[in-house]
């Protein structure tokens, strides 16, 4: 299986905001300024003063006239943002030519929209960015109008000099790019992997709330089902025995008494006297997160054992969907055998999870629990519903510890051989009566 697949979940955050590049725009402008007004003025430096304010003030129109034609909070397409980045580019690299070339102290502001880029942008189109950047570098560094110094004086880098700049620059800007694009796609990353466990969860909690709606449809339907029975009772005695029309009253009478029957039951599902349904003893908890993957292939073991009374818990669907989780990746990469066995003790409730497949891969054993990273070695598993995205240990991994658990992801020792999967809680915090189905995300 591939190591760190890319996501591919659509957001917006690959979607730069015209705003940002406006603002960004504007401070180059007026640093720009500044600098011009320095060296030309205060300095007293002779350089083709004209030509380079007309650059400057062609960057100001565009900015200009970029707030006027779209709204500021509009979120650019990838390629029109490469687009403006590459103006950017190329304004710095016009500056610079009129200016010293890679002589000129600020060449390395190149570097600036590449950054952006990095940040923002996918590796496509920061290649292209950084690809242009470089060669305005190599025109630069042969074709330049001379850097304004002092009349008396004619300023003239050694070529082997020019030539290290160049390097140099060339160097940090890939250096920097692919950096600053590293960290950016991680917490890119980071952010999808965490929008989808909300939706998983959201999903879980959902579907939860929906036995909180049959109780408030039973009880408000109660009453009127009552009327309708009783008035087929009293009905059904007006006509004599064997008259078709007290057959249909009768049928009446015997389905409204059938949904007072199913009413009934779903009222009692979420009662405070039934504690089947409002707590979870652990062997319940088990049974719950093996019997959906029973009949796959792979035969499913489950023990439980401890000292002092089995701990029982909230209903949560963190925990059942977490754990479930966990048990479809083991079976997933079984061979033959999965165990699933539950350990507790006055202090802490512990759940382990072994297969017998080929375990953990060695060389990510320390990043699993990241997003997108798949997890084992070998081959990859059969019929696995995950789609190879790696998020299946993360959304279990954030859902768990959410409930106050801890895993411990590790490959079992020899003889034996696959993954060793284990979650502990706190005895206390598992007995809890508030879980993460009552407490929103």
């Amino acid at each position: 299986m591939t190591e760190e697949p890319a996501s591919n979940i659509n957001l917006p955050h690959r979607q730069l905001k015209l705003d940002t590049l406006v603002r960004l725009r504007w401070l180059a402008v007026g640093g720009q300024s500044a600098a011009l007004l320095i060296v030309h003025v205060g300095l007293g430096y002779t350089l083709p003063a004209g030509p380079a304010f007309a650059m400057v003030a062609l960057s100001a129109w565009v900015n200009i006239f970029l707030k006027m034609r779209w709204p500021s909070a509009m979120r650019l397409s990838e390629r029109a943002a490469t687009l403006q980045l590459a103006y950017d580019i190329l304004q710095m690299s016009g500056l610079l030519y009129l200016t010293g070339g890679l002589g000129n102290p600020f060449a390395f502001l190149l570097m600036a929209p590449v950054m952006v880029s990095a940040t923002g942008l996918s590796a496509r189109y920061t290649f292209l960015l950084g690809v242009l950047a470089t060669f305005c570098a190599s025109v630069l560094a042969v074709f330049h109008l001379p850097l304004p110094w002092p009349d008396t004086e004619d300023f003239r880098l050694p070529v082997i000099y020019s030539a290290g700049i160049w390097i140099a620059l060339v160097l940090t800007l890939g250096f920097m790019a692919v950096y600053a694009f590293r960290v950016a796609e991680e917490a890119r990353q980071l952010a999808d992997a965490l929008t989808a466990t909300e939706l998983v969860l959201a999903r879980e909690q959902h579907l939860n709330a929906l036995d909180g709606l049959a109780t408030a449809a039973a009880h408000e339907l109660g009453t009127p089902l009552a009327t309708i029975y009783l008035a087929a009772k009293e009905l059904r005695d007006e006509f004599e025995d064997g008259d078709y029309r007290g057959e249909d009253i009768e049928l009446i009478r015997s389905q409204a008494e059938r949904c007072r029957e199913i009413l009934k039951q779903l009222t009692s599902l979420s009662s405070e006297e039934d504690q089947t349904y409002q707590r979870m003893p652990v062997a319940q908890l088990l049974e719950d997160v093996i019997d959906p993957h029973r009949g796959t292939g792979v035969a499913i073991h489950s023990s439980i054992g401890g000292n002092g009374p089995e701990p029982v818990g909230t209903r949560n669907a963190a925990i059942r969907y977490g754990l479930g989780n966990l048990v479809e990746n083991a079976v997933d990469f079984a061979k033959s055998r999965v165990d699933v066995s539950a350990q507790w003790d006055d202090a802490a409730l512990s759940i382990s999870i072994r297969d017998d497949g080929p375990g953990f891969s060695i060389d990510i054993l320390g990043k699993i629990g990241d997003p997108y990273v798949s997890v084992r070695s070998g081959r990859s598993p059969q019929g696995s519903t995950g789609g190879g995205l790696g998020l299946g240990i993360f959304i279990a991994k954030t859902l768990l510890e959410r409930t106050g658990a801890k895993l411990q992801l590790e490959n079992q020792a020899p003889p034996g051989n696959g993954a060793h999967i284990r979650v502990s809680w706190p005895r206390s915090t598992f007995e809890g009566r508030v879980g993460v189905d009552e407490t929103p995300i």
